[in-house]
């Protein structure tokens, strides 16, 4: 598949059919994402996939944390939909910057400006993993909405620093038409 037509016909899959996901392909889809390019090639991303029977007590830290969210008298929005999706793929990846502090942390100026260069580099990295995924025949969904559960799902996974994102990967059980996209003329200026 050319990048053109993996970038026209890439959705985000929300129901996926429950065959596992091969390490190899796995494997093949996160090397391409490790090509993505990074600000001074600082490349910072770390991938924890989750699979398996894991993707239970996954869901179970991501269930804690919705449930701390309403205690507090927080909006979930979609983070309950999320959540079965993630249920159900049967991989999720989650996405961390290894080198960012959590949201809440104070920040200094230096500190703000190298999160969002790492933070466009990671999204430019989820992006590319995103297209191989397309490109190799797997459906996948970006989540964010792991925020919800942030302090739960890093506890979890033992690691430091910064998670951005999970990305849920599988064999698509759907084919979602392409959304709507603003019309170039709403959205580029030329100067």
């Amino acid at each position: 598949m050319n990048t053109l037509d993996a970038i026209a016909s890439r959705r985000s899959i929300r129901r996926f059919k429950s065959d596992p996901v091969s390490p190899e392909l796995l494997q093949k889809v996160l090397g391409a994402a490790l090509q993505a390019p990074s600000a001074k090639n600082k490349q910072p991303w770390r991938w924890v996939v989750v699979t398996g029977e894991r993707r239970k007590e996954m869901a179970q830290y991501m269930r804690q944390g919705l449930t701390q969210t309403k205690a507090r008298g927080q909006n979930t929005g979609s983070a309950e939909w999320s959540l079965k999706i993630m249920e159900q793929a049967p991989v999720t990846v989650f996405v961390l910057n290894p080198y960012g502090l959590p949201p809440w942390q104070p920040h200094t100026i230096d500190q703000m400006i190298d999160e969002v260069v790492d933070v466009q580099s990671v999204g430019g990295a989820i992006q590319t993993l995103l297209l191989a995924a397309q490109d190799q025949g797997l459906g996948s969904l970006w989540i964010c909405d792991v925020f919800y559960a942030y302090e739960e799902l890093c506890r979890w996974l033992g690691e430091t620093g910064e998670l951005v994102a999970a990305v849920s990967l599988g064999y698509a059980d759907e084919r979602p038409a392409a959304r709507p996209r603003k019309p170039a003329s709403d959205t580029v200026r030329w100067l």
